[in-house]
């Protein structure tokens, strides 16, 4: 466990607050993780610019790979520079890689444990008008159910440039997914990062419910938080940037002190973080959960705002189902 309690003073909920990419946070994390191993190596699938290899590309070009449209070939050649130790990210769009290319993933990299970097960029409803064929809501299914991948969603800019500049170091693979679209930068160059603990946020001297969140639903569930505190009840936001390793240890610990749970994420329900949490406390602590994300439906055109809405992902459908769990577990 990290225990980061962050200062949610008014500051944090303004509408000014600094709003970063995290594509641009992988981007600078990976350039600098470049300038200090020279066995960093970076492929895309000729999309070098919208995943940010560019900054990367620009300074060692020597070290820098196009594959083109032809993302099974992108893990395919990562895996064969991994095995002559070399450090690869491979990077293209989350619905192609891991969607795509899954099978090459799982054989040359994943049976193998190679330390291959699969980072899935332009993933969840966020991405909007590109619709449903873009939509990558499967993509921490797909990657979590893969033995020896580690699974990582960052929450904001930074956090996505210290994982990226941990992943380097670490000799195993790795599946990152990041958004499309900004999103406010809540965390600090202070804020601990590392992988399989997560981030407890807030502090409540009488919690009465956990909200578990992943990737941009971790400022989502802050905003709930800060709304339900309103309201006096008092809740705990636990940031799980590591779907996998998971942090089974605190799950269960504040599945105990508050006896409800809730998770959040801009995913499929089914097989995603809040099934990895389920599967942790209907063996170890059932109590009452509300599982929110996408509820097996496919994606569809429309403003981020708008589908979030729609695929009851805002602030609101968290206090709704907070109260739903506490219910439950009063009843």
């Amino acid at each position: 466990m990290i225990n980061q309690k962050l200062n949610l003073s008014d500051k944090l909920f303004k509408k000014d607050i600094e709003l970063k990419l995290m594509r641009d946070g992988f981007g600078y994390g990976l350039l600098e993780a470049g300038e200090k191993d020279e066995r960093i190596v970076v492929l895309t699938a000729d999309l070098k610019e919208s995943t940010k290899v560019n900054y990367f590309a620009d300074r060692f070009p020597e070290r820098f790979i196009e594959v083109g449209v032809a993302e099974q070939n992108l893990v395919t050649i990562a895996s064969g520079l991994a095995n002559y130790g070399k450090i690869p990210f491979a990077t293209s769009y989350a619905v192609f890689s891991p969607g795509r290319n899954w099978e090459q993933i799982r054989t040359t990299i994943g049976i193998d444990g190679y330390p291959v970097k699969i980072i899935g960029a332009q993933s969840g409803l966020n991405i909007g008008h590109y619709g449903v064929t873009h939509q990558s809501l499967e993509d921490i299914a797909l990657a979590r159910v893969i033995p020896n991948m580690n699974v990582v969603v960052p929450s904001d800019y930074l956090e996505a440039k210290k994982a990226t500049m941990e992943m380097a170091k670490i000799d195993e693979p790795f599946y990152m997914r990041l958004p499309r679209i900004e999103n406010p930068v809540y965390t600090t160059e202070k804020t601990q990062f590392k992988f399989g603990k997560a981030n407890i946020l807030t502090e409540s001297k009488k919690p009465e419910a956990v909200i578990v969140a992943c990737g941009l639903m971790v400022y989502e569930a802050l905003l709930a938080y800060k709304e339900l505190e309103k309201n006096g009840i008092e809740t705990i936001v636990i940031n799980i940037h590591s779907i996998k390793p998971l942090d089974e240890e605190i799950i269960i610990r504040y599945a105990k002190l508050t006896g409800a749970v809730v998770t959040i994420e801009e995913h499929q329900v089914n097989g995603g973080m809040g099934s990895a949490v389920s599967e942790v406390l209907s063996k170890n602590y059932p109590v009452p959960m509300e599982i929110l994300g996408v509820q097996d439906r496919f994606g569809q055109s429309g403003k981020p705002i708008e589908l979030f809405a729609e695929y009851g992902l805002t602030k609101e459908d968290i206090m709704k189902a907070v109260k739903k769990a506490i219910a439950r577990k009063n009843s």
